[in-house]
């Protein structure tokens, strides 16, 4: 009979910690299905990714004109925000396409091979302006990106009046601000007069490496 008092109390503080607990789970409960803030970070769950569809690396394309399109995951493509302030897991695209130069300094291509930035950093002309990139080069030219990237607010661009040659694409996710993020994907094409017969002989580039072998060993 001594104990049942110290049983008693212990009893009461075991049913007080399971109501505590009750109660906190009420109270995450409340406070997960009630704020803005919790859905909308749990709308853009895992990582960020962007790949390619088409062209695909290595690919020959015929004419002058290609439709570049991407997969996005994990991320939001938000017209309505377009330049304003960042926002978690939202933004758009940005396309920087480049003209691999026909022949290409060895030490060059060993430095952008070893970039740190990003391997094959090989920066030869750019594509993106209104002549090549229509409506995006034209949105490039008002926020004043012409000439480094054409932004896009759908997973696709439209390049047109491409010569003949080695290209680099690379597709960065950006903030909506236009700040890039670190998710981004690269691929390499040629674009060709005609796919019918056999390619355009390289170019004898004298000690140099043509834009068909830098263009393979860029990643």
């Amino acid at each position: 009979m001594r104990n049942l008092p110290g049983s008693m109390r212990s009893r009461k503080a075991i049913a007080g910690l399971i109501l505590a607990l009750v109660a906190a789970g009420a109270l995450v409960l409340i406070l997960d299905s009630g704020g803005d803030e919790g859905p909308q970070l749990e709308m853009v769950p895992g990582r960020p990714t962007v790949s390619v569809v088409s062209p695909r690396n290595g690919s020959r394309q015929g004419g002058k004109a290609v439709v570049v399109r991407v997969d996005v995951a994990n991320f939001r493509l938000a017209p309505r925000h377009f330049g304003g302030p960042p926002q978690l897991g939202e933004g758009h695209i940005r396309f920087s396409l480049n003209r691999v130069p026909d022949c290409v300094d060895p030490a060059k291509l060993e430095r952008a091979l070893n970039s740190p930035l990003s391997s094959g950093r090989l920066i030869g002309r750019s594509l993106d302006y209104p002549a090549w990139s229509g409506p995006n080069g034209l949105l490039a030219k008002d926020i004043g990106s012409m000439g480094d990237y054409s932004p896009a607010t759908r997973p696709e661009i439209y390049y047109h009046g491409l010569p003949p040659g080695f290209y680099r694409l690379r597709i960065s996710l950006a903030q909506n601000n236009g700040v890039p993020t670190p998710f981004h994907a690269v691929t390499n094409f040629e674009v060709v007069r005609t796919l019918r017969g056999p390619g355009p002989k390289s170019r004898d580039c004298q000690g140099k490496i043509s834009s068909a072998d830098a263009a393979s060993q860029i990643k």
